[in-house]
């Protein structure tokens, strides 16, 4: 009986936002494991006494960078981690997107500013900012050329906090078709969903989000798909991944074009797709029992 750790978040005294969560553990207990849910950073659970963990919803992760990469590595030297605690490091930092545009994957145009460097920010088309670390659209917002003060003054926020800011043009496409993610579980294709965009003209950077507004169930075309596997063959190392989530959305010329690759804390969208629990939970349990 393998016994499986899935990494969660502490909500507090606020229900988790993970839905998936006490599905999914249900599932492997039922499937002959040993399966918990566990915060990340509680200093009680001993993690090596897990065949594996799976890193699930670590959803404060981004909010304590350094933190999370440390737990990440310690983890990974006392048992086994999914995703590999190196490919979770490199897919914490959105500066990957240069990696995969240098490879030749179709990627929404990104420019980085760090702190120190001057916003320069567009003034002559609608654009985004948001942080090189974030999850749920924490610190994002969508910029026309006229809210050039607003947007210089979050940049500067976040250089006053440390973090690299990213530049993106608003691709306007996705207000008609919508951002498009496509969940790969144990190297195949376990489904797809679309939503609507999430950030609306003249919210605050620091606002609360809704995630996923719209959501609902999607047939990617093999356009998507192959700029999803695009995407996924030019990780660093071609790594072996338990899950994967690639976001996608239309460049100008209607083509799909990747706007972020999850290998870190993809929402599963499960409830979404209840058929595909029973494939999760075979493909963490074959994980778990592979050799180190």
């Amino acid at each position: 009986m393998p016994r499986i750790a899935l990494a969660t978040y502490d909500p507090g005294a606020r229900p988790s936002k993970d839905r998936d969560l006490p599905v999914l553990v249900e599932a492997l207990r039922a499937a002959g494991a040993d399966a918990v849910a566990a915060p990340w950073d509680d200093p009680d659970v001993d993690w090596a006494g897990f065949d594996m963990v799976v890193v699930r919803s670590t959803w404060d992760y981004s909010w304590r960078a350094a933190e999370f990469s440390a737990w990440v590595h310690k983890c990974g030297t006392l048992t086994r981690v999914a995703n590999p605690p190196e490919v979770i490091r490199w897919n914490a930092d959105k500066r990957y997107l240069g990696e995969l545009a240098a490879a030749g994957v179709p990627t929404v145009p990104t420019r980085y500013v760090a702190p120190g460097e001057a916003a320069g920010l567009p003034r002559d088309h609608e654009y985004v900012v948001k942080p090189v670390s974030g999850a749920g659209a924490r610190f994002a917002a969508r910029y026309t050329p006229g809210e050039h003060e607003t947007a210089a003054a979050h940049v500067a926020r976040m250089h006053d906090e440390g973090l690299t800011a990213m530049v993106q043009p608003y691709l306007a496409d996705i207000d008609v078709t919508g951002e498009r993610a496509l969940q790969f579980f144990g190297g195949r294709l376990l489904h797809a969903s679309r939503k609507r965009a999430v950030l609306a003209p003249g919210t605050a950077y620091d606002a609360e989000k809704v995630a996923h507004p719209d959501l609902q169930v999607w047939q990617p075309a093999e356009a998507e798909l192959a700029v999803a596997e695009r995407a996924l063959a030019a990780v660093p190392g071609a790594p072996e991944l338990l899950y994967a989530r690639v976001d996608l959305v239309d460049g100008p010329d209607g083509r799909p074009v990747v706007m972020e690759l999850e290998l870190v804390e993809p929402n599963l969208f499960l409830f979404l797709h209840p058929g595909s629990v029973p494939r999760v939970a075979e493909a963490i349990l074959t994980e778990a029992g592979r050799r180190p």
